[in-house]
């Protein structure tokens, strides 16, 4: 399993506004250029964010976003949550019955274990303990983040 680009930019995003002061209005340009994602991407990465009540915006002149909670009560599970949806791991753990093997097959209760214990541990990371962490982190260098090589023009 790997997480979407959307889930990344939206906890980057997240972290970004955590590492603000409570109820600051963040410009949208400013995350943008911070977090090296598009305006585009980034409202269509907010809007359920803004949905769950998680980040709140404002419009007009002045206006950007902001977080809705407290950095200290919103954690990674919410943000996964809002962009992926439901974790299941499994197709068998969607509903129960939706596997025909579920009450024999030794591996859906593995299944059950593991993603309850996946969704516990994003739940252990809240907003408030991450943005202290980054704060401790030495700034990022231009280039940091980016893995892209151009390529060498032909001899």
């Amino acid at each position: 399993m790997i997480i979407t680009r959307a889930t990344e930019y939206a906890i980057r995003a997240v972290l970004h506004m955590a590492c603000q002061s409570q109820g600051e209005i963040i410009f949208k340009k400013d995350i943008c250029r911070a977090q090296e994602i598009t305006p585009a991407f980034l409202t269509k990465i907010l809007q359920p964010l803004i949905k769950a009540g998680i980040v709140g915006s404002q419009r007009g002149v002045g206006g950007g976003f902001y977080l809705a909670k407290p950095p200290a009560e919103i954690t990674l599970f919410d943000i996964v949550k809002t962009q992926e949806g439901p974790v299941y791991l499994n197709q068998c753990l969607i509903k129960e019955g939706n596997c025909g093997r579920e009450f024999f097959c030794p591996v859906h209760g593995a299944w059950q274990d593991i993603r309850t214990e996946f969704m516990a541990t994003l739940s252990r990371y809240d907003f408030a303990t991450l943005a202290a962490r980054q704060k401790e982190m030495p700034p990022p260098t231009p280039a940091a983040g980016k893995s892209r090589h151009k390529k060498s023009a032909a001899p």
